[in-house]
């Protein structure tokens, strides 16, 4: 019999999903009686040819818009200021948030900060930033983040060398247009650290401890979707099948743990980013191995059922086996992507960084959602094994 949970949902008004569905935006906006985005980006973009894309569509209706392309990887609490200066300086309606989870956060923070008092710190998890700002419409560019379809976003702290999560009713979407054409330019690591980024939101919302019926259909449906076709679009960009479940697979792991909450995996992962600027799905993957490896005595059942339903283990398979194989097959996982490690990319951590590394996890919230909550001296064991 199953417990029973009280299941919290939050999600986008308007969700459209499918091939091209990025030149919809203006249909969307005159929905919403909005006339006059800013729209959020980075310069990569612009130069790909993506944002050309919206504003000519934008522009066939002779909406009025203006660019703030100013976003920085991992997005900086110093960007949001930035775009929220040109926020405030127009006449704006809404905010477009173009491409992966670096341009869509900054645009959720942009969005809220224009409506709350203070610096954007002052409302990280747990607080809950209920106060919504003017409505934003999200395009991922990258099937991995799920950032379109989450109550959360992440910004690190230039003060205090710190990742943190931001989370409430203003950091959900107003509409998310869901356009897999868009990610058959991102090359290899894009596309394989976006993935594993997806498969790490669908493995921890499935075990934390926060899982219920809802979040446990979209994470189920998620993981063998993305075991299935990551190494395809990594050595085939552009095929369209691959692509397309890619990013479906996405926006199921995205509802999936912004609805239970992610786990140690990512309390980790937001450290290495902020103190090393490894990029998230990269440091999610570093990451994912070992950690479940720790984690899996924690909830045995559920972790074999994650093995089962990526076809890594059998049905007859008991729940230790089913464990094993799925430990065996993320590293295998790992090999194929080249995942490296902070140690291959040259990145070196003494014991005190590791220690406060590991404070700043289990200050994240992210640790208390998993099977087996670790102590801080774990953490930086773990953070250890990793770097060797």
């Amino acid at each position: 019999m199953l417990s029973e949970k009280i299941g919290r949902i939050q999600s986008p008004k308007i969700i459209r999903i499918g091939g091209g569905v990025a030149k919809e935006v203006a249909d969307v906006l005159k929905q919403l009686s909005l006339s006059r985005p800013l729209i959020v980006t980075d310069k990569n973009l612009v130069e790909l040819g993506h944002v050309d894309l919206v504003l000519a569509i934008l522009e066939k209706y002779n909406i009025l818009w203006t660019i703030f392309d100013d976003v920085v990887e991992d997005p900086t609490d110093q960007c949001v200021d930035a775009g929220l200066e040109v926020f405030n300086s127009g006449s704006f309606d809404c905010v477009i948030g173009l491409g992966g989870g670096s341009p869509m956060d900054t645009a959720k923070a942009i969005s809220f900060m224009s409506v709350n008092n203070g610096h954007v710190r002052d409302y990280k998890s747990p607080n809950q930033i209920d106060l919504c700002g003017p409505p934003v419409i999200l395009i991922p560019t990258t099937g991995g983040t799920g950032s379109e379809l989450t109550r959360w976003c992440v910004i690190t702290d230039t003060k205090n060398t710190e990742k943190y999560n931001l989370s409430g009713l203003a950091c959900v979407a107003t509409a998310a247009l869901i356009d897999w054409t868009l990610t058959t330019t991102k090359p290899w690591r894009i596309t394989a650290d976006t993935a594993v980024d997806s498969l790490t939101h669908a493995i921890e919302a499935y075990v934390s401890k926060k899982a219920f019926e809802y979040t446990d259909a979209f994470a189920l449906a998620a993981m063998p979707a993305i075991v299935e076709n990551v190494r395809i679009a990594c050595n085939e960009p552009e095929n369209a099948d691959a692509r397309k479940n890619l990013m479906l697979a996405a926006s199921q792991a995205g509802m999936a743990f912004s609805n239970s909450s992610v786990a140690l995996v990512h309390g980790m992962s937001r450290p290495i980013g902020a103190h090393f600027h490894v990029t998230h799905g990269l440091s999610n993957a570093m990451l994912l191995p070992k950690v479940t490896e720790f984690s899996i005595k924690g909830n045995e059942e559920r972790y074999a059922t994650c093995a089962r339903v990526m076809k890594w283990a059998v049905e007859n398979d008991n729940d230790d086996t089913a464990c094993s194989k799925l430990i065996e097959n993320l590293f295998i996982l790992n090999e194929d992507l080249k995942v490296p490690s902070p140690r291959n990319l040259g990145h070196s951590a003494d014991y005190d960084l590791l220690k406060l590394m590991a404070s700043q996890a289990l200050a994240s919230g992210s640790p208390q959602n998993n099977p087996r909550v670790p102590t801080e001296k774990q953490i930086i064991q773990l953070y250890q094994k990793i770097w060797e």
